[in-house]
């Protein structure tokens, strides 16, 4: 499925995604904006990391060294991932497959995904503001779509 997408989809989310690393703190900044909008999406994927699902979010979460070490980790992942994107797309599909596995273990269920990939947009829209385009969002949704197909593959053969 990654294998799939074209150049220009790619170099869209690639080029969006320096963008953002370009921005102070970017681990920290997306990756709260990031949980916000899912633990808004999912309440009760809180609880996956511990957090109450009443918890206010804005308030103790983003305080939470556990949950912005979290925050900031599930960043520097996506930006490893999206760094494989082009020459390293068998070994990124292993990858994605094994981690897909795992999260089984962790409580994540599949249907976490598409809030999973709405917040992960949504939390770059936040950081680039007016240069997150339509193209840009077009190409988001496919490299997410592609990239969570292989571990909702992984979680429905694991479960």
């Amino acid at each position: 499925m990654v294998a799939d997408m074209s150049y220009t989809t790619v170099s869209n989310v690639i080029d969006s995604w320096e963008e953002v690393r370009r921005l102070k703190d970017y681990e920290l900044l997306t990756g709260v904006a990031l949980f916000t909008k899912l633990f808004a999406l999912e309440p009760e994927a809180m609880t996956i990391f511990g957090f109450d699902v009443n918890a206010d979010v804005s308030e103790e979460l983003s305080k939470s060294p556990r949950f912005t070490k979290h925050a900031k980790y599930f960043i520097q992942m996506i930006d490893k991932a999206l760094g494989m994107l082009g020459p390293d797309i068998e070994l990124l599909t292993e990858i994605l497959l094994d981690l897909g596995a795992k999260h089984v273990g962790y409580g994540v269920k599949p249907e976490y995904f598409p809030s999973m990939g709405r917040a992960l947009i949504h939390s770059v829209k936040t950081v680039l503001g007016d240069n997150f385009t339509d193209e840009t969002k077009d190409a988001w949704v496919e490299v997410y779509g592609a990239l969570s197909y292989d571990m909702i593959r992984a979680q429905k053969i694991k479960r």
